[in-house]
């Protein structure tokens, strides 16, 4: 019998593979990698620009990935860096006109991916699945931060 960890490790694997190998092949034409989805994801809510320290914390990332990935979007010519007297770190991001392609593209295709892994779902599935979800999330998030408590301090 497979436990909960198992399972719940098992499923967060697959989820994150598949959804690597689904953006890997969509950004593919933009001689782009998957890693770089969220990024664009996350910048073009953003018309105006964005900072690092804000983009890094949208998208759940770290200062040196967000460095990687940036120098490579910008290489690439999907980013500008606006430093207007900022430090580098501090100026403001935004996409170029190929930049807003690429991620209107993975944003309508990732859609599309979500809609049909979730199809047979009913809407308070669904629903039921995210409000999960965020609850893991947040309590992964406290346990990595804090630790995991001993059996007698647990109360879940």
């Amino acid at each position: 019998m497979i436990d909960r960890f198992e399972r719940f490790s098992l499923a967060i694997s697959e989820i994150n593979r598949y959804w690597h190998k689904l953006a890997a092949e969509e950004l593919a034409p933009y001689g782009l990698k998957a890693a770089h989805a969220t990024y664009l994801a996350a910048m073009v809510r953003h018309p105006e620009g964005i900072a690092v320290p804000e983009l890094c914390e949208e998208c759940g990332k770290d200062k040196s990935d967000a460095s990687r990935m940036l120098a490579i979007l910008e290489e690439k010519g999907m980013v500008n860096k606006q430093h207007n007297g900022m430090s580098r770190y501090r100026g403001l991001l935004t996409l170029t006109p190929e930049g807003q392609q690429a991620a209107r593209h993975v944003c309508q295709r990732a859609s599309l991916a979500v809609e049909a892994a979730g199809c047979h779902l009913t809407p308070e599935e669904r629903d039921c699945f995210y409000r999960c979800l965020e609850s893991i999330t947040g309590n992964l998030r406290k346990l990595s931060r804090d630790g995991i408590p001993q059996p007698s301090q647990f109360n879940g």
